[in-house]
């Protein structure tokens, strides 16, 4: 039985792909460590920042990073005893739990939200040219999720 193959232009895109998220990846990491923040922790941290002083529910969370819902305790719990997040019993039904950023954890945040920029500056915008990012820009929005909330 024959094996389908990729062409040698598919084959280039989709191995500069892998090879250039995992060398970024790998970099902004090393960068986020002197922080004492896994890539992990600092993805809940950003969107807890995003989210604002409210918060987030912890479902919400888990569902945006791509965690279930036992692993993602788990990271919030590390987080919590750092002191960097706290969980609250829901306002709104008292069943659930929001999450929020500590004084602690806002600090840490802005720290590594610098950290981050400078290192996607280095690694990756100022070596592309508008035009560049517009069709990377394009690209991502033709394969996302179609139910669009990051989610298939």
């Amino acid at each position: 039985m024959a094996t389908a193959r990729l062409s040698e232009l598919e084959d280039e895109a989709w191995r500069g792909f892998l090879y250039a998220h995992d060398r970024i990846w790998r970099e902004i990491e090393a960068g986020l460590a002197p922080l004492g923040v896994s890539m992990a922790e600092y993805s809940v941290l950003a969107l807890l920042g995003e989210a604002g002083r409210d918060g987030m529910r912890m479902t919400e969370l888990a569902k945006r990073r791509l965690m279930s819902t036992g692993g993602f305790t788990r990271l919030a719990d590390r987080l919590e005893r750092q002191g960097l997040i706290e969980r609250r019993r829901s306002a709104d039904d008292g069943r659930g739990f929001e999450v929020v950023l500590t004084a602690d954890g806002r600090a840490l945040l802005r720290k590594a939200w610098r950290q981050q920029h400078s290192d996607l500056r280095r690694l990756f915008f100022d070596r592309l040219e508008e035009d560049d990012l517009r069709n990377l820009a394009a690209v991502w929005v033709r394969l996302a999720p179609e139910d669009g909330d990051g989610t298939s």
